[in-house]
């Protein structure tokens, strides 16, 4: 991990000299430009300083790159399909993944199927039915149901028009074929 590199960035773009930081944290300015410069690990306590100083909180310093904030613009989207819905995949992260699904009429996910993970959904847009087991509801626009994905469930649009959905699925394991 390179915290110094980080740390210099950090420094760089909020335009503080080494001597505001020195100032700033009562460190010397050979020993920020060691820790800049990745040739000695600051302590916990002594990162703490930093960050207060840079004004960044101290766990973002010792995240790793891959770790950051990812961003997919609107353009960069995927799409996939499955029967006749079309879902736009936003993001994801770890074992969250999140998805706006359009149902056109009469629309399913196809038959109830079940799938390891938890799952949270967001009607935007029109009437869906929603099962699972013995429990079926009707929701719409505005209304959000959520459900352990073990128990089969089943999605469908009984609306007249188009229904879109946003869908949040959680799972400590890779989930292929599932939306």
């Amino acid at each position: 991990m390179e915290i110094g590199t980080k740390i210099r960035a950090i420094r760089n773009r909020k335009k503080m000299t080494i001597a505001q930081m020195c100032e700033a944290t009562g460190l010397s300015k050979g020993f920020i430009s060691n820790i800049e410069n990745n040739n000695t690990s600051p302590s916990i306590n002594t990162l703490g300083t930093i960050a207060e100083s840079l004004g960044v909180p101290l766990p973002y310093l010792l995240l790793e790159k891959k770790q950051h904030m990812r961003v997919v613009r609107k353009d960069g989207r995927t799409s996939t399909s499955l029967n006749q819905l079309k879902i736009e995949h936003l993001a994801s992260k770890g074992g969250l993944r999140t998805m706006i699904v359009e149902f056109p009429p009469g629309a399913s996910i196809g038959e109830p199927h079940a799938h390891e993970g938890e799952e949270c959904h967001l009607v935007l847009k029109g009437k869906i039915l929603a099962e699972q087991g013995e429990d079926s509801f009707i929701v719409e626009e505005g209304d959000s149901f959520s459900w352990n994905a073990s128990v089969p469930h089943f999605v469908k649009n009984i609306g007249d028009g188009d229904a879109t959905v946003f869908i949040s699925i959680y799972s400590d394991i890779e989930l292929k074929d599932v939306l």
